[in-house]
């Protein structure tokens, strides 16, 4: 029985925001459970987790120094009603956390038996204020 929950805890990913190439900050970033978990904070702080198969776009947005240091940060349309956008700023490798998030939703979707169909109308069919608000904020 314990041996299961390790497994069901296990993190696919995990890390923090850069600065530069620099993990010094507070916000961390992890991929378990079926679920995408953003925490941030020192003295007080956030956690915040969305289920990966309500992911509905992904982003990956890469300035010249992000290039630079390696690093991107990734943002995510999702259906969730507390976090409809879902920004993991600054993180290492971000074109592969970024497939690995993309190969997860799809993943999760099948396992889950939900259908395309399903997830359409969640999100809208263009970019709203929110979205583009998370793009520009870099």
């Amino acid at each position: 029985m314990e041996q299961k929950q390790n497994q069901a805890t296990e993190n696919l990913w995990k890390d923090r925001r850069h600065i530069l190439w620099f993990p010094w900050t507070f916000d961390v970033y992890r991929i378990a459970n079926g679920r995408i978990y953003t925490q941030s904070g020192l003295l007080s702080s956030e956690e915040n987790e969305c289920m990966i198969y309500r992911v509905l776009d992904i982003s990956l947005k890469r300035t010249l120094l992000n290039r630079l240091c390696g690093t991107g940060t990734i943002i995510l349309r999702t259906k969730d009603a507390s976090d409809s956008i879902l920004t993991i700023k600054n993180v290492k490798n971000s074109q592969q956390v970024k497939d690995l998030i993309s190969d997860l939703v799809e993943q999760e979707r099948r396992d889950k038996g939900l259908l395309g169909r399903e997830m359409f109308g969640a999100g809208g069919g263009h970019m709203d204020g929110a979205y583009r608000d998370a793009i520009d904020e870099e």
